[in-house]
């Protein structure tokens, strides 16, 4: 390998696994393992994987998913992976597409993975320039190449998930620190049509249980500053009386948890990972429910295809609740909630995946549909 990844990899953290997981999984993952003979696929095959994460681990959501996933497929000996973290920064992004290029030249990997708005023009252009190289991209639905394959979440559903949950709650005005007014709050990471496709199912969500809500929706503009995302999140909860804040933004939403406990005036959903497993006491301790976009368990579908020997390069895969590609979680604190909201949320589950509910998305929405709803409810 050149000589830019063999320095890169000496500053990034090889197979690391996310904050809040087990520190015997850590130290099972940050080890060198070598290729054995044995695995579960058709001839034993023990795949090599790069894990090219544009930002930082601990997260506690998207791209703690991914890694937990390649952590669960590695302790099963289908895989052995390297992480590397890119960063998130302006200036980090400038680097994307070189490391992109070396792991690709090098040769070493049967699959190298990437995922978010933000990678599919480095990687259309790395992944021509390698035709034999396989890759997957998680979380995007820009380009079909042959040696790609696109794995995207039906975020939409899911959205409308968390909505019903919000939408009921912010009526339930015996319940501590719920307030009469029926505003809910949206933290975004950037105005982008996948944050949206979430906004857009989550206010919809929230209109079936609650005609009258109002949802003040803001965007941080990246997902690696909390300070930014807890100062809007202040905002909506001191100046429009929110009670319940969504964080969509990776790290920086969690800032808008840090908000919701230190004002004791709200309560915060977690995206993407159970981050009430994953936060402190006291964070997880209002932290009412998290919306699963399932990453690390969509990689897993993915190895386990490719076990079956079916194989979807040049291909576009998009998974909803049945496929498990999404969810939302319904145990700890979603139990101590009132039954009537737990009762409209699993009303919920069962109409979209029976396919009674079918929530629109703000992908490809060439109408403009999501935008003039978003403005439609603003408080």
């Amino acid at each position: 390998m050149k000589k830019f990844i063999s320095l890169a990899l000496a500053s990034v953290m090889v197979v690391a696994m996310a904050a809040g997981c087990s520190s015997s999984t850590t130290e099972e993952t940050t080890q060198e393992t070598e290729t054995t003979e044995e695995g579960t696929g058709e001839e034993g095959k023990v795949y090599n994987v790069c894990n090219l994460v544009n930002g930082n681990l601990g997260d506690k959501s998207f791209f703690d998913s991914c890694e937990a996933g390649l952590a669960e497929l590695q302790e099963a000996g289908r895989i052995t992976y390297q992480t590397i973290e890119m960063g998130g920064s302006t200036e980090d992004q400038a680097k994307w597409q070189s490391y992109l290029e070396e792991v690709s030249a090098s040769g070493e990997y049967d699959i190298i993975i990437c995922g978010t708005y933000q990678m599919p023009d480095y990687l259309k252009n790395v992944a021509e320039s390698y035709p034999d190289q396989k890759y997957i991209i998680y979380d995007d639905t820009t380009y079909t190449l042959p040696n790609v394959l696109n794995l995207s979440y039906k975020q939409n559903d899911l959205g409308y998930l968390v909505g019903v949950f919000a939408g009921a709650m912010t009526k339930e005005t015996s319940f501590p620190n719920i307030n009469e007014d029926n505003v809910i709050g949206f933290v975004g990471g950037v105005d982008s049509p996948v944050i949206n496709d979430f906004l857009y199912g989550y206010i919809l969500g929230a209109q079936s249980v609650n005609p009258d809500i109002k949802v003040d929706t803001r965007y941080v503009g990246n997902y690696i500053d909390p300070a930014k995302g807890k100062e809007l999140a202040e905002s909506m909860i001191n100046d429009n009386n929110c009670d319940i804040v969504w964080g969509c933004a990776g790290n920086s939403g969690n800032g808008a948890a840090e908000a919701a406990q230190e004002t004791g005036k709200a309560y915060f959903i977690g995206v993407d990972s159970d981050q009430e497993l994953t936060f402190s006491e006291e964070l997880a301790a209002i932290t009412l429910t998290s919306g699963l976009k399932n990453v690390g368990q969509s990689l897993v579908w993915v190895f386990d295809e490719l076990d079956a020997g079916n194989e979807y390069w040049g291909q576009h895969v998009t998974l909803g609740i049945n496929e498990g590609g999404v969810g939302i979680v319904t145990d700890k604190n979603f139990t101590k909630t009132p039954q009537a909201v737990q009762d409209a949320v699993n009303k919920a589950i069962e109409d979209v995946s029976s396919g009674a509910v079918q929530v629109p998305t703000a992908i490809g929405d060439e109408t403009g549909a999501a935008e003039q709803l978003r403005e439609s409810v603003k408080p």
